[in-house]
């Protein structure tokens, strides 16, 4: 048996009986120690008769005060344990889903769904972009880049932590310097992937499956691509699927530049306009400018429990105008990607805007994120991305 590690590192003790296998602890149900661990420490959590339930990363300041990371007493939770934990991530994707027959982007971290709660990491070719979400991830990030070094020799590191995180969380990152950016291929389609760019994010891995699925249904269709971003779709959709016209819309102008970028690279020709989708899909309504294929991907609307509706009011009344512009029997392509909007209430806020928009919606096919984005059983919280193929039948 190994050493008993908890001799070691600091205690937490919880106020009520724990027996979920959730491994997040709220600050409520955590009694405050005597001597306040420094933000992401690692620590052993002990039930209110002073049993042993976990081990993971304390946050005094964060609404999640216990991240358990470890269930078995004897195995410590150190340099050694986060390069397993990574190998494994790496494993599933490599070795199971294969993913490197397909493409060179995917998602080597799930945060909660490989176990290691608060870290996203994402390959772009040679370059890993590292995403903390927590202090606790933020402060062993060298254990974290050794054991990604070990899996992907040679590669180059972006990493980040957004404004509001580190504000919850209760640390400061300024980040990496600016990288350049990498160019990946995905089902032989390339992208710029660049995440030292506007938005950070690099590329949307995630969509990797619906694109491919849904440049099958495009050839000699009309296809237009709302809230477009960096093109992922439009440039499926006129490189793989063979459309014959693509119309790519975004309100921000840095992203237009990057997805013309994109389709250049594939000698695509895709007509990329900003503009706010509202008053566009109005005007193309009104002159009754009809597609075959409407695809709408808008970015998250809220991050606050308060404003699910709200958000839900925004998703009815753009589903509505893009449900406007579908030709009678064409493809309506819908996404969420707002973790905290569940499937149900996606589906009933597509139910309405059909309603409203006086349309008859054929559900063809409901899906999410890629296999590479896997979630728990317990942790639905991880699965954020709601995807719904339909078709207009009048």
């Amino acid at each position: 048996m190994n050493r008993d590690p908890s001799t070691e590192i600091p205690t937490v003790r919880l106020k009520n009986a724990w027996k979920s296998t959730h491994p997040w602890i709220f600050q409520r149900l955590v009694d405050k120690p005597a001597q306040r661990p420094k933000p992401g420490a690692i620590v052993d959590v002990l039930g209110v008769d002073g049993d042993w339930i976990g081990r993971g990363f304390y946050n005094g300041h964060s609404r999640i005060a216990v991240r358990i990371l470890e269930t078995d007493r004897n195995i410590p939770v150190d340099a050694a344990w986060f390069a397993r934990r990574i190998a494994e991530a790496v494993s599933l994707r490599r070795d199971v889903l294969r993913l490197d027959e397909v493409t060179d982007a995917w998602r080597v971290v799930h945060s909660e769904g490989d176990g290691l709660s608060g870290l996203v990491v994402d390959r772009y070719g040679d370059l890993l972009v590292v995403e903390f979400f927590s202090a606790g991830m933020f402060r062993h990030r060298e254990w974290i880049f050794d054991a990604l070094r070990a899996q992907f020799p040679g590669c180059r590191f972006y990493s980040f932590a957004e404004e509001h995180v580190q504000k919850q969380e209760s640390f400061d990152y300024r980040g990496s310097d600016p990288v350049p950016p990498a160019t990946i291929t995905e089902y032989g389609v390339k992208f710029r992937a660049d995440p030292a760019g506007a938005h950070k994010t690099g590329f949307f891995a995630d969509q990797r499956e619906n694109r491919e699925w849904l440049s099958r249904q495009v050839a000699g269709k009309r296809v237009l691509d709302l809230c477009c971003n960096t093109g992922g779709f439009g440039v499926y959709a006129k490189a793989k699927g063979g459309a014959e016209e693509v119309v790519g819309i975004d309100i921000d102008q840095d992203v237009i530049d990057i997805a013309r970028g994109n389709a250049k690279l594939n000698g695509a020709q895709v007509k990329f306009v900003q503009a706010d989708i509202f008053p566009w899909l109005r005007d193309a309504g009104n002159r009754g400018d009809f597609f075959d294929v409407v695809i709408l991907d808008p970015a998250k609307m809220t991050r606050d429990r308060e404003q699910v509706i709200p958000a839900l009011k925004k998703y009815l009344d753009m589903n509505k105008l893009a449900l406007s512009v579908v030709k009678p029997g064409g493809l309506f392509a819908t996404f969420s990607c707002t973790g905290l909007v569940s499937e149900d209430q996606f589906l009933d806020m597509l139910r309405r805007a059909a309603f409203y928009s006086g349309r008859t919606v054929q559900v063809l096919k409901v899906a999410g994120a890629g296999a590479d984005h896997p979630w728990l059983a317990q942790v639905p919280e991880s699965r954020y991305l709601k995807a719904v193929f339909c078709r207009v039948l009048d």
